[in-house]
């Protein structure tokens, strides 16, 4: 009988210790004149209506789902730009390769410009409300590769084209 006595004793002082940590509770406080403060402690004094408000620190969080690690298909313009680079001998169909390696590659830079993938845009909050999106750092990687691939399928023209 006395440890069921014990056992209860803890049980009330261990949910008492608790509560503290899962609510905590702010006043609102609103005079006469309508002006509305909020307050941690109850007012001692205070001419108007006073509101306890009880808030759970856990209702306004939020569980953002974890990137997938899945790796993306390849575009075809990311194959072209694979491709090895003509010779620089000339040749019609070398200059015609490196022209379609510099088409597939500014292609593959635009689209990655304009569709940027789900996981390399994150939203930040915008200070009056709403979001914006917010570029990572994979996502400006790339988009410097892609800039360095036109780059260098322009180059491989000029060498096709013997300039």
């Amino acid at each position: 009988m006395k440890n069921r006595r014990w056992i209860a004793a803890c049980a009330a002082l261990g949910l008492a210790a608790a509560l503290p940590v899962a609510a905590q509770t702010l006043y609102k406080l609103i005079d006469k004149n309508g002006k509305v403060t909020y307050s941690e402690s109850p007012p001692k004094s205070f001419d108007g209506q006073v509101i306890r408000m009880d808030i759970d620190p856990k209702a306004n969080t939020a569980t953002l789902p974890k990137p997938s690690a899945a790796p993306r298909p390849e575009t075809e313009a990311e194959k072209v730009l694979r491709r090895p680079s003509p010779a620089p001998a000339g040749g019609g169909d070398k200059v015609q390769v490196a022209r379609d390696k510099l088409e597939a590659a500014k292609k593959a830079l635009q689209d990655a410009i304009d569709n940027p993938r789900e996981d390399e845009v994150q939203r930040m909050g915008n200070k009056g409300g709403g979001t914006r999106p917010v570029p990572t750092e994979e996502y400006q990687k790339r988009i410097a590769g892609l800039e360095q691939g036109v780059k260098k399928a322009e180059e491989d023209l000029r060498v096709a084209e013997g300039r």
